[in-house]
């Protein structure tokens, strides 16, 4: 991604006019760790869920994200930026790290750039979150592919508009279901957002308890914080199956568009790669299959997950034993986060 990111490409760009814009004015403040990239992560789901964008206020969102990464390479330098704040690289860069290929930049030794073939995932053993804001850029990974599957169901709308409006707000908002309606919507909006960015902190609280039981089970001398972010990168498995069957019918009905547009990018009748009339007719995923594949693919994730924190603990703890029986709380762990994921695939949507 570091290669065709657009940001980074037009950052080079102007760097070629101006040679010093890349370096930066200042140098990036250590405390600031990946706070940035973390807060404009929420906006960009926020924004997904809740926006209500149009193709012209997506396109100048997109104008304003360009301005803000071209005015933040020249504050603080390219390197920095796109290592802390710029969100889509560090979402792709914790992605990359699972992938089978692993592209190794040039140096005096090998004498050329190079892509090189490794396993699939044994990029997360080799590497550790970094600080806490790291940690929950994974844990929003999760937490927001939940909260978009959790906010259309059925049980959690009804927990709104019935148990709450009933248990309260009634009191507030008027006792006339109609009268009530406006202020009852403007609350849901504000309810809606503060789930959102709620989320992650609510499974950090729920990591940092497995963890800490982890600690007691295997009697070790790390600290809670430093095991959580020695194990933070074996949640990615579960955060990158989580994204895609999340927008696994997206993908399936929307995604396939893009052989087509990339033959008519703007609707102007050009037919650029003789595939602008490629697959254009509706359609309609088979629920069943779509089930199937969610099901399978949520239960390899925390598969892969549950194998690489055993690896992981072997390398953290002294001996086998301790390893093991550090496991317990984080099988359980990921037990907790399957049956979470399937029980929220498998309730009812809501048709508003």
């Amino acid at each position: 991604y570091a290669v065709i990111n657009p940001w980074r490409v037009l950052a080079d760009g102007i760097n070629r006019v101006f040679s010093t814009y890349t370096r930066g004015l200042i140098t990036y403040p250590k405390c600031l760790k990946s706070w940035p990239a973390l807060l404009l992560y929420m906006a960009f789901i926020w924004i997904e869920l809740f926006g209500g964008t149009t193709p012209h206020s997506l396109a100048l969102i997109l104008l304003g994200y360009t301005a803000l990464n071209l005015v933040g390479v020249g504050l603080v330098g390219a390197r920095s930026w796109f290592t802390h704040c710029e969100f889509f690289s560090l979402f792709f860069h914790l992605i990359g790290a699972m992938a089978p290929l692993v592209y190794r930049p040039y140096d005096s030794t090998q004498g050329e750039s190079r892509l090189v073939l490794r396993w699939p995932f044994t990029g997360l053993l080799s590497a550790r979150a970094g600080s806490i804001s790291v940690l929950l850029f994974i844990l929003f990974m999760l937490s927001s592919t939940a909260f978009d599957g959790l906010h259309e169901t059925q049980i959690w709308r009804r927990i709104f508009w019935v148990d709450l409006y009933h248990a309260g707000l009634q009191d507030w908002v008027g006792r006339n279901p109609l009268a009530a309606f406006p202020k009852m919507n403007e609350l849901y909006r504000h309810w809606q957002t503060f789930w959102l960015l709620a989320s992650p902190f609510i499974y950090l609280v729920v990591y940092l308890f497995f963890i800490w039981m982890s600690k007691l089970a295997a009697t070790s001398k790390f600290s809670v914080y430093e095991l959580a972010l020695r194990f933070a990168f074996t949640l990615l498995p579960i955060a990158l199956v989580y994204n895609v069957t999340h927008y696994y019918t997206l993908i399936q009905t929307q995604g396939v568009k893009i052989i087509s547009l990339a033959s008519d990018p703007f609707s102007w009748g050009w037919d650029l790669f003789g595939t602008a009339n490629w697959l254009q007719r509706t359609i309609i995923p088979d629920a069943v299959f779509v089930w199937h594949v969610q099901v399978g693919l949520i239960v390899l994730g925390h598969i892969v997950s549950v194998y690489l924190a055993h690896l992981v603990a072997l390398q953290t703890f002294d001996s086998r034993a301790r390893a093991t029986l550090s496991q317990l709380p984080m099988l359980f762990l990921m037990v907790v986060f399957t049956t979470v994921g399937l029980w929220i695939l498998a309730q009812p949507i809501s048709g508003g």
